[in-house]
């Protein structure tokens, strides 16, 4: 049986959607904190189950009886993310859950500037004290997040950053899909396994791929850090996710998520999506 977490959201969400294409409804567990929004797996004949990290008593009932139990990552940046990853491995090690799976996140390092990098880290040493088998997915850096990142360039005619360097943009779809390859495949990725795009592109040449999708110059510039973020406060961003983000961009310069590899092509059979193809995504190429 695969136990799948966080399947209303976006990623393990569609995660679900190709493991149904590939084993029997019946073989599905979805886990979720409002199991009302579970609803359309229910439809399709995946068991439901309620489960919340921050409620760990309910967390064995959760994960009872999955041979791969697939965690997703908190996404909440105020959240204490190592203590409720702990809580659900603890659960898992309880009811002797035969491999766990964590969508971590590539560049996963003690010392990264992304405050997630950290948390990814420190997830995947307590799976490794765990004492069960463990795959911790370090899924490239979220296409779908490069708009909102690059800033508004098309209003603007430029890209302001206050720091660059290389990123593996790689599109959630596609590492939602692969993981659903590794769960069915019958191969056993043992440890971190870097699930990526196959090129990492600098700010600066994303500039440059945004004038030839545009038709138009699109200047670049690195501000001063200190400058930028007083830029995106008075814009209205709160001031801690300023400093988180900007924490994205200084990994990025010490090239947390410059490395590549051809895994994620391999299983999903075809070329990953790329930086062009999630800047073409937005909705200003809808037309």
């Amino acid at each position: 049986m695969i136990v799948i977490t966080g399947a209303t959201g976006t990623l393990n969400g569609t995660t679900v959607d190709h493991l149904l294409t590939r084993v029997p409804a019946s073989e599905i567990v979805v886990v979720a904190r409002d199991i009302t929004k579970a609803q359309r797996f229910a439809d399709a004949g995946v068991q439901v189950r309620p489960g919340d990290y921050a409620s760990p008593a309910g967390l064995p009932a959760a994960f009872a009886g999955a041979d791969q139990l697939l965690l997703v990552s908190s996404s909440d940046p105020k959240a204490d993310a190592v203590a409720l990853h702990r809580n659900a491995i603890e659960a898992a090690v309880e009811v002797g859950v035969g491999r766990v799976l964590y969508t971590s996140h590539q560049g996963a390092a003690p010392n990264t500037p992304f405050a997630p990098g950290r948390d990814h880290y420190a997830t995947e040493q307590i799976l490794a004290d765990s004492g069960l088998a463990w795959t911790s997915l370090r899924n490239g850096f979220y296409a779908h997040s490069l708009n909102q990142i690059a800033g508004p360039w098309r209003d603007t005619g430029r890209i302001s950053v206050p720091a660059d360097g290389p990123v593996s943009w790689t599109a959630r779809e596609d590492a939602a899909e692969a993981a659903a390859v590794v769960m069915t495949s019958g191969r056993t990725f043992d440890g971190p396994t870097t699930l990526t795009a196959p090129a990492a592109v600098s700010f600066g040449e994303i500039a440059a791929i945004a004038s030839e999708l545009s038709g138009r110059d699109i200047e670049f510039e690195v501000l001063d850090p200190d400058e930028w973020l007083a830029a995106m406060v008075t814009a209205g961003q709160a001031k801690f996710m300023a400093r988180f983000i900007l924490g994205m961009y200084q990994a990025a310069q010490e090239g947390f998520f410059s490395g590549v590899d051809p895994l994620l092509g391999d299983l999903l059979d075809r070329a990953p999506r790329s930086a062009q193809d999630a800047l073409m995504a937005a909705p200003a190429y809808h037309h």
